[in-house]
């Protein structure tokens, strides 16, 4: 019976969700100091080309929710190699996949402020559509989803923290920053816009250009942006679900 409940999916999310989140309050300098390259880039456009502050602010919001990754994969190390508490709490009856995405909500609930403070800069700067405010809830959702099950099952890979933190820093800070997303998407080399778009910061960065007139996509580019993103924030959540699964140290 007990291996029977503890199997149950996604039993306990709440409980370790909310437990995560004040694990990540109590790291208020953390949060504080987590938009400082987001604000070190939105200074340095508003100083060489204040006309590019609309797509550099759009693009801060979702380099945000893909940095989320980050921390949930420098969080989940750090409770399975400092502390080794993920087995005390897979120890019970919570459901493996409810650790990762507790985990991954619990941290995006403790950095939700300091990126609802871009969003209301942007929105006090440059302005908020509603087509454009839905599509980058949409595709800020997409960007998180892929971002934190990635982060996951990567820092499963990993038994040393002094390895995982500079991985993390620059598989994060390369696809957040170097594809367009704090700049526009026609400033890319024209034969590779297809690349910038099925790689999942880019292609969430060009459907919001796209709202604020500042990427003209094609259907078919507008196809191959949105279904690269729902695909890859789908395909690696549900891996990520497999792979907790597969990974948990089970007694039965």
């Amino acid at each position: 019976m007990a291996v029977a409940a503890r199997r149950l999916p996604f039993r306990g999310l709440y409980a370790f969700s909310m437990t995560e989140l004040r694990v990540q309050l109590h790291e208020s300098t953390a949060i504080v100091t987590s938009l400082i390259l987001q604000v070190v880039l939105l200074l340095f456009v508003y100083i060489l080309d204040r006309s590019l502050l609309p797509v550099a602010l759009f693009g801060a919001i979702l380099f945000s929710m893909f940095a989320l990754g980050q921390r949930v994969q420098n969080e989940a190390a750090f409770v399975r190699i400092d502390h080794k508490l993920n087995e005390l709490y897979l120890a019970g009856p919570l459901a493996p996949e409810a650790y990762f995405l507790g985990m991954s909500l619990g941290v995006l609930g403790g950095y939700l402020i300091p990126i609802l403070v871009l969003v209301a800069a942007t929105f006090y700067l440059v302005g908020i559509s509603l087509t454009t405010a839905l599509v980058l809830l949409a595709a800020a959702a997409g960007l998180w989803l892929f971002a934190c099950s990635f982060g996951y099952f990567v820092s499963t890979l990993f038994r040393d923290m002094r390895t995982i933190w500079p991985y993390a820093s620059i598989f994060y800070n390369l696809f957040g920053v170097l594809p367009p997303v704090f700049y526009p998407l026609s400033y890319w080399s024209g034969p590779l816009v297809p690349v910038a778009l099925v790689v999942p910061p880019s292609a969430a960065a060009a459907l919001v250009q796209w709202t604020i007139g500042w990427a003209m996509l094609s259907p078919w580019e507008l196809a191959l942006a949105a279904g690269s993103l729902a695909l890859e924030g789908l395909g690696t959540f549900l891996f990520a679900i497999y792979w907790s699964r597969r990974t948990v140290r089970e007694d039965a």
